[in-house]
């Protein structure tokens, strides 16, 4: 998958400015496929290009001119195609962190790292509840789901919410593991 099908599903909400869009990306679709502003803004100009999103100028007083982006016709199809489609290989667990577990050999250096990923995840995980609060806006997971238009993004918060909880379930087990090879030595 391309950074193109992230920005199409980002503008299902409507119309976005680059700056709005990489503020979207930041606090959902980073979660699961980052991508700096740059990367946002040069996939604008691919997919205007292409023909599936439209681009309109709007003035601002005291601003720079923005670019506002909706998606076409074109879009949508192609969105839709997308996703319809079965994902193109399962996920894969790409983490740097893992790496350098696999080549330290000083348990204090790695419950360092592990802490500073804990507190990380934990971070995250107050994010997304704050999130998820935020959409259901005092209504019951039940009511939400009936009144909502697209559930896609709720259903990538819950993602995200399980990805942190495990990230937090292991890192404790692997401080665990590590004081306990402190202990029998």
């Amino acid at each position: 998958m391309s950074l193109k099908y992230a920005v199409l599903a980002a503008l299902l909400d409507g119309e976005a400015s680059g700056y709005e869009l990489s503020k979207v990306f930041d606090v959902s679709f980073a979660n699961f496929w980052p991508a700096t502003p740059q990367q946002l803004y040069r996939e604008l100009e691919r997919l205007e290009r292409d023909g599936l999103v439209e681009a309109r100028f709007v003035r601002q007083e005291r601003r720079p001119n923005k670019r506002m982006f909706t998606l076409t016709a074109a879009g949508r199809d192609d969105l839709r195609a997308f996703a319809a489609e079965p994902p193109r290989r399962p996920t894969a667990i790409r983490d740097e962190l893992l790496i350098k577990l696999q080549a330290m050999e000083d348990p204090e250096a790695a419950r360092a790292l592990i802490e500073e990923r804990r507190t990380w995840a934990r971070g995250k995980l107050d994010r997304y509840e704050r999130v998820r609060g935020r959409l259901l806006d005092g209504r019951t997971e039940e009511e939400y789901l009936h009144d909502c238009d697209h559930i896609g993004p709720y259903l990538t918060l819950l993602r995200g919410i399980s990805f942190e909880e495990e990230n937090l379930r292991w890192c404790e087990r692997v401080l665990a593991v590590l004081k306990q090879r402190v202990v029998t030595r």
